[in-house]
């Protein structure tokens, strides 16, 4: 049974990390880049060689200018749950997903993007978890309904005495 797989197809296969960031920064300039990812590196004194330094360091920062690289430069199909839980070199493009133009991406949509990921997280803290969609993230848990609402008793407030002192 042959285990070899293709990498081939991946636009990143055989690219420096040098040469990914100098195509994405003479596309987008490192305003779009740190509007996108929120990635430091590219907002204070920003350049190739700053920003190299610490992505080669981290490995989520890095990941996460590849993903950039594949879904918005390449404009490549998101990935399938699977590939999805792979760093992204060694994500495995499917033959007939060829690489497209470069997505037109603006500060003013940056932060349309921003504003909806921070309403979908206080939603998700907001559920105990539980993204806000779909009924289930309505209902309580049998415990949770069964449980009246408490109060610490005030000898659990460690300032309970000296509250009532002054």
């Amino acid at each position: 049974m042959n285990d070899h797989i293709d990498y081939k197809n991946n636009p990143l296969h055989g690219l420096g990390l040098k040469a990914l960031l100098t195509e994405l920064v003479e596309h987008y300039g490192f305003n779009i880049l740190y509007a996108y990812m929120n990635i430091n590196c590219f907002k204070t004194n920003p350049s190739i060689d700053s920003s190299i330094k610490f992505l080669k360091k981290t490995d989520w920062a890095r990941e996460k200018v590849e993903a950039f690289y594949l879904y918005q430069f390449k404009s490549l199909p998101r990935a399938s749950s699977e590939q999805f839980e792979l760093p992204p070199r060694d994500r495995v493009i499917p033959e007939g997903d060829k690489p497209g133009e470069p997505a037109q991406l603006s500060l003013e949509d940056a932060e349309q993007l921003r504003e909806k990921r921070a309403k979908k997280a206080a939603d998700f803290d907001k559920n105990g978890g539980r993204s806000g969609l779909g009924r289930s993230s309505a209902k309580k848990t049998f415990d949770q309904r069964k449980k009246p609402a408490t109060r610490a008793p005030a000898s659990a407030d460690p300032w309970a005495n000296w509250k009532d002192k002054h």
